[in-house]
């Protein structure tokens, strides 16, 4: 952490701190040389002062700036006389001259008129004269900032947006403007106009520590090139970094990146306030109760004024409330309250090593919700969270990638790859292994050698500290290892070459029963590594030469074997003996033991739902009620939808908050086996009582028929973004189409609901009929619309 150090308090020790601190002094040497020389250059006269604005008013002054000079007088006669005797010697003097003449009153309707001649007043100093008149001009010109404040911030935030279109954000340049760009010196002047009025504090010590680096950078720039553009081009940043005592380029713009990112940062958090403050006034009516509006967004936290805070029930201790925090503001697409960040960084228990289930759930989640996860990502990132929760972090963050093809530093284009990849999870079996590969997948480049083999390493130390089981972290580590396989050999060999394909299946066949999941996570890792690294590095007819190999590779490899029918445990054989159904709820787990019919499951699900319980996983599975040597009358009894007995086993957790009481949970559950519960209408009321919220935009669901799945039945996959009741709708749609669910595996990956059905129709057989077929997708896809 000796960059965030660096940039969040006083100037470093060693050759860096030394060359540093000389600049610093440089500057106050130059603005105490420059007061005493104007000082002579204006004759002592009353009602006349001169004021300095801009930088010369921070004492900020770098060699290539312009000095900024403002005349203030109460009407004299002889005001563009003394005009003369400043501005002529300064003209001279090859200095660059922004100047003014003004009397108060003139000063402060130019400044009511013109934004940015109100931010030069707002800072304005004097230099010598009158200094009442100075003191007159800066209360006159805070009264007015304040006074329309409402108007002018608003004002100030179009023109910040608009430069930065224009300019970029300076933490993702080869060649940044040092003081337009987002995140550049520009953005921690207007942070300090917005203080001004009283509707935000003043930037802290971490900003004032960047921007000075940031001035630092800038003076050495122009002390380089002895000129005044702001702009570090590349040829220009070694001997930049040699005269700020730094080791190369290299090390100057993480410093760079680094501190831009703590004031843009800064900045976001700011302008939230300002716009919540310029925001038009709502009249209070009586369907708007007083007092703080507080709304849960998840397990832990809530959303109070547009952001995420902690819950006043909020467990400080639970090793997964950071992440499930974080998970629950990405997944409404609201940002993390900073003192919520704050408390957390502070009090909250990190996981251990390895990590439990709902920690490694609650990444999953953060990284699946998208572009959405980037903001919050971020704010991890600033309060000192990210490394603190993967150690490795530290080798990739905020490291610059140095060359035009890549928009962004290591780290951020890991959490754009994630980000992006959260729009391909219908396309692969393990989202959680996607989202997370995407995350890892040039962690290797903070290692020296190949990024891909020192990546493959961490991956299997991270996925093992995850928590992952052994096989899965064996994937991961495949899928690190061989990211650039697919768009490599596309674009460098012909794939028409059986020998081609034949490298890419040798290359996954180190984790044996997993290679056709491999090759679906590396072809869309491969998009979306690709459109997260810019557009000279993805495109249409690579796009197409990339699935092409993918689609080969994988009809090269053999099929393998399915898995076998899970078996019944124990406990679940001693349920599934009782005659009439029975109800376990143990924790987050519940099992039901009941007579086959149809709708059994969904209507399990229902109540569960209802009692504001979100599925993790559920898996049916059938147990005989006869001999073995009656297995086959069984058969044709249960294919009429009735004899044997299923056994649902559930994993729930509380949507937010405390879980429901156990006794009345199975209770519900009983009164819905026992049919004396309309669990639809009690569902519907529930939506009618829920508020609507905009949440992040996410990739339509998708419905899969998979053929040759089941010679018994017919196999449904629906990949969703997982939301309460889903698994309701889904078994509603599935019985409206007369089918009964003969096996279901249902598991929730973070936010993504992976559920596959094994149906049969009224007859107890799969469905064969593509017409019928096709009207089952379209009513389960309606019922998730």
């Amino acid at each position: 952490m000796a960059l965030a150090r660096e940039t969040a308090g006083p100037a470093p020790a060693g050759a860096a701190g030394a060359a540093r601190a000389a600049l610093r002094a440089a500057r106050a040497d130059r603005a105490t040389a420059l007061d005493a020389w104007l000082a002579a250059l204006l004759p002592s006269r009353p009602d006349i002062a001169l004021a300095a604005v801009g930088s010369h008013a921070r004492r900020e002054l770098t060699p290539g700036g312009d000095l900024d000079l403002v005349l203030l007088h109460r009407g004299r006669a002889d005001v563009a006389e003394l005009a003369d005797r400043v501005w002529y010697p300064v003209w001279d003097s090859g200095t660059r001259l922004d100047h003014s003449v003004r009397t108060v009153n003139e000063a402060r309707t130019v400044a009511r008129g013109d934004l940015k001649a109100a931010l030069g007043l707002l800072s304005a100093r004097r230099v010598c004269g009158d200094r009442a008149l100075v003191d007159e001009l800066r209360a006159a010109v805070l009264a007015d900032w304040r006074a329309d404040a409402r108007v002018r911030l608003a004002e100030l935030a179009e023109l910040s947006r608009a430069r930065w279109d224009a300019q970029g954000e300076l933490a993702f340049l080869l060649e940044p403007d040092l003081k337009e760009a987002r995140g550049g010196l520009r953005d921690v002047h207007v942070m300090q106009a917005v203080a001004a009025s009283w509707v935000a504090s003043a930037p802290d010590a971490r900003v004032r520590g960047a921007h000075d680096l940031l001035l630092d950078v800038r003076h050495a720039l122009h002390d380089v090139t002895g000129r005044s553009s702001d702009r570090l081009v590349l040829q220009e940043q070694d001997a930049v970094a040699k005269a700020l005592g730094m080791l190369d380029a290299g090390v100057l713009q993480r410093a760079v990146t680094e501190a831009a990112r703590a004031i843009a940062y800064a900045g976001d958090n700011l302008w939230r306030r300002a716009e919540r403050f310029s925001a038009p006034r709502r009249p209070r009516s009586a369907a708007r109760p007083r007092g703080v509006e507080r709304s849960p967004v998840g397990d832990g936290a809530v959303e109070h004024e547009g952001e995420v805070v902690l819950a006043r029930n909020a467990d400080l201790d639970d090793p997964a409330l950071v992440l499930r925090v974080a998970a629950a503001a990405a997944q409404a697409g609201l940002p993390l309250a900073p003192a919520t960040l704050d408390r957390l960084a502070e009090r909250a228990a990190l996981p251990s090593e390895p990590w439990p289930a709902p920690a490694r759930d609650a990444l999953v989640s953060l990284l699946g919700a998208g572009p959405a996860a980037i903001g919050v990502w971020e704010a991890l990132d600033q309060a000192g969270m990210i490394v603190r929760l993967l150690p490795d972090w530290e080798r990739v963050r905020n490291r610059p990638q140095r060359n035009p093809v890549h928009r962004f530093t290591v780290d951020r284009h890991l959490v754009e790859c994630a980000a992006g990849a959260a729009a391909l999870t219908r396309e692969v079996a393990r989202p959680d292994l996607l989202l997370v590969g995407a995350l890892l997948h040039d962690i290797g480049k903070g290692w020296p050698g190949d990024h891909s083999v020192g990546g493959a390493v961490v991956a299997r130390d991270l996925g093992a500290r995850l928590g992952f089981a052994p096989d899965d972290v064996r994937v991961l580590e495949a899928v690190v290892r061989h990211h650039l396989l697919l768009p490599e050999t596309a674009t460098r060999r012909d794939i028409d070459d059986p020998k081609t394909v034949r490298s890419v299946t040798d290359a996954v066949a180190a984790v044996p029963g997993r290679e056709h999941e491999i090759i679906e996570l590396l072809a869309a890792l491969a998009v979306a590594d690709g459109q997260a690294t810019g557009p000279a590095a993805w495109g249409a007819w690579k796009a197409r030469l990339v699935a092409e190999l993918a689609r080969r590779a994988t009809a090269a490899l053999s099929g393998g074997t399915p898995p076998p029918a899970p078996a019944l445990a124990p406990e679940q054989l001693a349920l599934a003996r009782h005659d009439g159904g029975s109800v376990r709820v143990t924790g987050s787990r519940v099992t039901i033991a009941a007579p086959d019919r149809p709708g059994l499951l969904w209507r399990a699900a229902g109540v569960l739902a209802l009692h504001r319980l979100a599925v993790r996983t559920a898996r049916t599975i059938s147990a005989p009620t006869t001999p073995p040597d009656a297995r086959g009358d069984e058969s044709r009894r249960r294919s009429n939808g009735s004899g044997g007995t299923a056994v649902l086993d559930f994993t729930a957790v509380p949507e937010y908050g405390t879980p429901p009481d156990p006794a009345a949970l199975e209770a519900d559950l009983r009164r819905m086996l026992a049919d004396r519960l309309d669990v639809a209408e009690r569902l519907e009321r529930r939506a009618r009582s829920m508020r609507v919220r905009r949440g992040v935009t996410v990739p339509p669901p998708r419905v899969t028929i998979v053929d040759d799945a089941s010679s018994t039945a017919t196999v449904v996959e629906v990949r969703a973004h997982d939301r309460p009741g889903l698994l309701w709708r889904v078994g509603q749609a599935l019985g409206s189409c007369g089918l009964q669910v003969r096996a279901a595996q249902v598991d929730t990956l973070g936010a993504e609901a992976v559920d596959v059905f094994y149906v049969v129709d009224g007859e107890g057989r799969p469905l064969t009929d593509p017409a019928a077929l096709s009207a089952v997708r379209t009513q389960v896809l309606a019922a998730l619309q």
